[in-house]
């Protein structure tokens, strides 16, 4: 027996680099894959999709894959992709929600066509997988099939720390923690899990924005995800986890800090005091990456 043996994952971006990996390592876990894979270039261009090449390898491996080329941020054909999932294979234990590429501008430079499309890909292409499967989920619960499923969503130190020149990929991976937090409240009853990593590798999309030569490779994320997708892991929910090489880190996230109560409206002249004294209190901030 393997970690994974008959459980059923969607891996999203799967392609290439760290969804790659992960799709390989839950194969070998025993886990049977749909390979999702829009096949965009780093600019969100179209191209031809390298889904296949990895079912092949999965195959290889004695695993069973089926590829997939919806676009995730779409949300009718990410309902379809759930379904391939289902139909295919009998159902749906394990989502990891990895699809995204960058368009990195400082922010007075940033179009706004690069802003809706790196958070279409990002947040959106979390939500619509995750919604459709949450939905099937609940349903599952509900008839009493209730299923010991995991999510693995994709966040990032950018997100978490910010990233000077990457305001709207901070900005949508931010979002995605937050996401992770409410869809982990919301979907526990039903017995799903939503987890959430900040990987660091030498990926396509690292290359040529970072010195790459000391990073991670794609390969050292996927024994955590692996382990988050399993049934073992169920105690652990609403976290969001950074890996660096043989690192992990948990990361603890927005707090409430120092505070001060007027016990009545405060009055402007009386703020600026007030907050000087609790920064002064609080823990100062991480600084942001590149800063």
């Amino acid at each position: 027996m393997t970690l994974l043996d008959g459980r059923i994952a969607i891996v999203t971006g799967a392609g290439r680099g760290i969804g790659r990996a992960h799709a390989l390592e839950l194969a070998r876990q025993g886990a049977k894959v749909v390979v999702n894979d829009f096949g965009v270039s780093l600019a969100g261009e179209k191209e031809e999709s390298p889904a296949d090449a990895v079912v092949k390898e999965i195959e290889a491996l004695g695993g069973e894959a089926v590829a997939n080329g919806a676009d995730v941020a779409d949300f009718e054909q990410a309902a379809a992709m759930v379904q391939q999932a289902i139909d295919t294979f009998g159902g749906l234990d394990i989502l990891v929600n990895n699809a995204g590429f960058v368009r990195d501008r400082m922010l007075v430079n940033t179009a706004e066509d690069e802003w809706d499309a790196v958070i279409r890909v990002h947040l959106k292409g979390h939500f619509a997988p995750l919604r459709h499967a949450g939905a099937y989920w609940r349903n599952e619960s509900k008839e009493g099939r209730q299923r010991e499923a995991r999510v693995i969503n994709t966040s990032s130190g950018a997100g978490l720390q910010g990233s000077i020149g990457q305001t709207t990929y901070s900005a949508a991976k931010a979002g995605i923690a937050g996401m992770t937090l409410v869809a982990a409240a919301e979907l526990g009853r039903y017995g799903v899990t939503v987890n959430a990593i900040a990987p660091v590798a030498k990926t396509r999309m690292t290359e040529g924005a970072f010195d790459t030569s000391g990073m991670a490779e794609p390969e050292d994320n996927s024994p955590v995800v692996a382990w988050l997708a399993s049934v073992e892991a169920g105690d652990v929910t609403g976290r969001v986890i950074e890996i660096d090489g043989g690192q992990i880190c948990l990361e603890q996230g927005w707090t409430h800090g120092p505070k001060r109560d007027a016990g009545r409206r405060w009055e402007t002249a009386e703020v600026g005091p007030a907050l000087r004294e609790l920064i002064a209190e609080g823990a100062d901030p991480e600084p942001v990456y590149g800063a």
